[in-house]
């Protein structure tokens, strides 16, 4: 995208975080906002910040997880605009804990947020995306989508598919002129991990050491230069790269690492109180079969 000024994008996710700081050097390049989150009161400040550079910036309110919302912000983006530019879903939640514990809401819950929003948002704006001299379509994949670990699997599964969706449709539509986007950080300083869910009331979510995880603002610089110039797949922070490199080169490190990591459990003796009815049966019935022979001699 050789010029920003004057383009019009739509920031999901926008009321913190990454998607904040992505809309706000957004709004220095010149980019009109339209900005979607569930915070209203978040998003507001993100308008009255991003008006300062002197760009339009409109805040709606928007619950990811309901597809029929989604429709309607977009067909009011599209009613007031007829356009748009630049595409960034950003927005997303998380579920730490043991897969087993995790409920079927719970995994449509995240799904909807992480995976099929950003699927339904694409696929409502490709159309206008296409009439565009340039567009890009930006999706926060996160290092997640790339390498996974122990107690996330269904975040793990939405950003594996996020990243599977960004590649095919860049391998469809560059050629027509729309740029996209995988944008892979590691850890950041977000709340994505202070609202995560918890698959255990007595254990919090665990939170990235602060040296250890990138600055929103630096994501967002990052981002704006992979817009800039069409990036592929964008990794970012040096643990990312560690994890992304290790997984390519050397996979059984990770395995190494996440035995390592994991405490197993062992296998428990048959003594439960639940398994003496079901034992007592089959050592009766042995004792009767041993028993049988000499109730014949006696006889």
């Amino acid at each position: 995208m050789k010029s920003f000024r004057g383009k019009r994008a739509l920031v999901t996710g926008a009321a913190s975080g990454i998607g904040r700081e992505i809309a706000l050097r957004l709004a220095l390049e010149g980019v009109d906002l339209w900005l979607l989150d569930i915070d209203l009161e978040g998003l507001q400040e993100v308008v009255r910040d991003a008006r300062v550079c002197g760009v339009q910036a409109v805040a709606r309110r928007c619950d990811l997880s309901a597809a029929a919302e989604i429709s309607t912000a977009l067909a009011e983006l599209l009613a007031e605009w007829a356009a748009l530019d630049i595409l960034v879903n950003n927005a997303g939640v998380a579920y730490y804990g043991a897969t087993e514990r995790m409920t079927a809401e719970q995994w449509d819950w995240l799904l909807a947020i992480n995976l099929l929003a950003p699927i339904q948002i694409i696929r409502e704006l490709l159309p206008v995306l296409l009439q565009q001299p340039e567009a890009h379509v930006l999706n926060v994949c996160s290092v997640a989508g790339l390498v996974a670990g122990p107690r996330s699997a269904a975040y793990h599964v939405s950003k594996f598919g996020l990243v599977g969706f960004t590649e095919s449709i860049r391998a469809e539509y560059g050629r027509r002129g729309v740029g996209v986007t995988a944008l892979c950080p590691g850890p950041v300083r977000t709340n994505l991990y202070k609202s995560a869910v918890s698959g255990s009331k007595r254990k919090p979510v665990p939170v990235p050491p602060t040296w250890l995880s990138a600055t929103p603002a630096h994501i967002a610089d990052v981002a704006i230069r992979a817009i800039r110039r069409n990036r592929r797949v964008v990794v970012i922070t040096p643990i990312a790269h560690v994890l992304f490199n290790a997984k390519r080169f050397a996979p059984w490190f990770l395995d190494w690492m996440n035995h390592f990591t994991l405490r197993r459990r062992r296998p428990t003796a048959v003594t439960t109180p639940s398994a003496a009815p079901v034992l007592r049966p089959f050592a009766l019935a042995a004792a009767e079969r041993e028993a049988e022979p000499a109730v014949r001699r006696a006889a």
